[in-house]
């Protein structure tokens, strides 16, 4: 890729995997983000005990951007403190996308009211980006948005047949004229977009069906470095053991995953490890069948996946499951649907069912247990599989996706995910 690259991204998400990418090639230009701990005023909070601090502070000092330098990087830790203390007030998802509009809005009016720094580009993401690729295309810069979930009328619509079919889960639907406003975001963006990455063919395809152009839109898989080693040894005996990691909740089709336990009864142990939102009514149904241990800090997730023989998610929207990565690499099985935007090939590391059919997950389920060969060799697979797709393999297929852009020379493999 020619030139220098602007980042803005709200969050610390995949560990700031992109302006790591950029810097480390020596072409980020500036990295703009709401709040970090090496930056401002927050930065003092990493001089403190972590003891005496509340949890929510305690994610804060988790925010450093390793291998983004400090002079290259710029923050709104006012705007991050309002955006937080509004997502606290939240009573509903109406709130919520309330606020997912006016935090994507009020940053993107920040970073271009900023500058960018004589770059020749600007990579955002969606729904956050938009003000910001308005002024970099005035300035002649090429823009990049990167679509990180399938489109938001796509999330609407799915997650309001869940709603349908569990009503005693989240109630009855309600339409949110906020997710409105948020797909009206999203859509300009992908018109300004030079190029729009998806992490998934899932993610792509919903995309073009919305009104995104096709030329315009490139898979680039996420990645991830593994911290914790792979299984070595396949446990022979027992029931298996059942691991889904993520908020327990309609999107990841957690129902599904209780019918499945129902009718796998004792032959399978079934594990939820992620925060729960759900009534106190519907968790004590669900702790029936299912163990819920809530939120795992991520020092703790590598004994979660140490404990399970199988990973399964049969979400009903996703981008790029991070957690599949690190099922993949801690050398699980994985059982998940299209639309966990997954890696996993269809009988080689796992199985794909499709999305809301937990007969079919009972099946693959029973298919593990009573073939330990089978589950070995897809435990190998796994982990061989997972080490195509680190973070440092992650730069090499965004750059060459990258390479497509206006003034450079190499056209991108638009189907770089397989």
């Amino acid at each position: 890729m020619n030139g220098t690259v602007v980042v803005s991204q709200l969050g610390a998400r995949m560990h700031y995997a992109v302006p790591r990418i950029f810097a480390s090639e020596g072409q980020l230009a500036h990295f703009y983000t709401d709040i970090c701990a090496t930056n401002g005023w927050p930065r003092l909070v990493n001089s403190l005990p972590r003891s005496l601090l509340p949890s929510s502070v305690k994610r804060l000092t988790g925010r450093v951007p390793k291998g983004v330098p400090p002079e290259l990087t710029s923050t709104f830790p006012n705007f991050g403190i309002r955006s937080a203390v509004r997502r606290l007030q939240e009573k509903d998802v109406i709130e919520h996308m309330a606020n997912a509009v006016w935090a994507g809005s009020e940053f993107s009016r920040l970073v271009a009211s900023s500058g960018f720094h004589n770059a020749a580009g600007l990579y955002g993401f969606g729904g956050e980006a938009l003000e910001q690729m308005q002024a970099a295309k005035q300035q002649g810069m090429w823009t990049v948005v990167e679509q990180m979930i399938a489109p938001r009328e796509d999330v609407e619509d799915l997650v309001r047949g869940e709603h349908q079919r569990f009503p005693e889960w989240a109630g009855a639907y309600t339409d949110n004229p906020n997710a409105l406003a948020f797909a009206g975001r999203e859509k300009a963006e992908w018109d300004l977009a030079d190029i729009i990455v998806c992490p998934s063919e899932f993610v792509r395809s919903n995309v073009i069906k919305r009104g995104g152009k096709s030329e315009r839109c490139v898979v680039v898989p996420y990645g991830f470095d593994p911290h914790f080693p792979p299984q070595e040894i396949i446990r022979i005996g027992g029931p298996l053991r059942i691991l889904t990691v993520g908020e327990v909740g309609l999107r990841k089709g957690s129902p599904y995953v209780a019918q499945a336990a129902g009718l796998l009864d004792k032959s399978a142990t079934f594990r939820m490890a992620g925060p729960c939102k759900l009534s106190p009514e519907v968790q004590a149904h669900l702790t029936k069948s299912v163990e819920l241990r809530g939120i795992v800090p991520r020092s703790e997730m590598a004994k979660q996946y140490e404990w399970a023989d199988v990973f399964l998610l049969p979400s009903i929207c996703e981008g790029s499951a991070t957690a599949i990565y690190e099922a993949l690499a801690a050398g699980l099985p994985v059982i998940c649907t299209e639309n966990a935007g997954s890696v996993v090939r269809d009988g080689v590391e796992g199985f794909i069912v499709p999305v809301r059919d937990s007969e079919a997950i009972a099946r693959a389920i029973t298919n593990l247990a009573e073939h330990p060969g089978m589950r070995a060799a897809m435990s190998e697979s796994a982990v061989e599989r997972a080490a195509e797709f680190t973070v440092k393999r992650y730069g090499e297929r965004l750059l060459d996706a990258l390479s497509f852009l206006p003034g450079q020379r190499q056209t991108p493999n638009l189907a770089i995910h397989s």
